[in-house]
């Protein structure tokens, strides 16, 4: 990935000084998981600027006031948790898929944040993990997870939601954070090293009074209704090329 090795190139010394205090922040149980956020914030910025990537982060304000809410963004590719950990201010932990989960540096990420690892092909597996994610949304903590599964490979068209991936949030009662990401698989996606700006908007929160009497299903479809609507809108006023 060209983007990819432009970040290494330009941050090469650099990158040996962060990759070590991430390490050090995933391996030592006396470091908080927020202090892990920071130094991974970071590394996050130097690395999105060095590959030429801007992000522009609107509706931060939608973010709830107190912590122990889910964000449930919209797959587009590699890029996506990036563009969370530039711009999201709050500090939250993300669930990773089996086949990721050991990839060099974003293994130190995922320790360092106190992520969680599923197994899609485990069952079992799979809705421990959302009981987890639940326990520790019920303790305050931040979490982001894809509720499309997988990349959508359509660019900014959406995939079906699953409504499974909501069980978190109903069993947590927590806030749900729809989010809309945009442009977001031209960074990691694309053979090229050109200027982009990938978008995020952070939509108004559903609360546990809005959707206690939903089924997932139900939550699943207004969650990505939500998103689809964001996205068109801010294609519609997009400046054309």
């Amino acid at each position: 990935m060209k983007r990819i090795a432009l970040m290494v190139f330009r941050l090469f010394f650099k990158a040996f000084y962060y990759f070590y205090h991430i390490c050090k922040c995933g391996s030592r149980e006396d470091i908080s998981y927020e202090e892990g956020f920071r130094w991974v914030k970071r590394t996050t910025i130097l690395a999105n600027r060095a590959g030429r990537v801007k992000i522009a982060a609107h509706g931060l304000e939608n973010l709830p006031e107190k912590d122990g809410f889910i964000l449930f963004p919209n797959h587009q590719g590699l890029f996506d948790v990036l563009v969370f950990l530039e711009s999201c201010p709050r500090p939250f932990a993300f669930v990773i898929k089996k086949e990721a989960a050991d990839i060099i540096l974003l293994k130190q990420v995922r320790k360092a944040l106190g992520s969680l690892v599923m197994d899609r092909e485990d069952i079992r597996q799979s809705m421990k993990v959302i009981q987890t994610m639940a326990e520790e949304v019920k303790k305050g903590r931040n979490f982001l997870i894809f509720p499309e599964g997988t990349r959508s490979r359509q660019g900014n068209h959406t995939l079906e939601f699953k409504g499974g991936t909501f069980k978190s949030a109903v069993k947590a009662k927590c806030p749900i954070v729809p989010c809309a990401l945009i442009d977001s698989f031209i960074p990691f996606d694309e053979s090229s090293i050109r200027p982009v700006t990938v978008h995020l908007y952070y939509l108004k929160p559903l609360y546990y009074e809005e959707y206690q009497n939903m089924k997932t299903t139900q939550i699943a479809e207004e969650v990505k209704r939500r998103i689809d609507e964001a996205i068109a809108a801010h294609e519609a006023s997009a400046p054309r090329e």
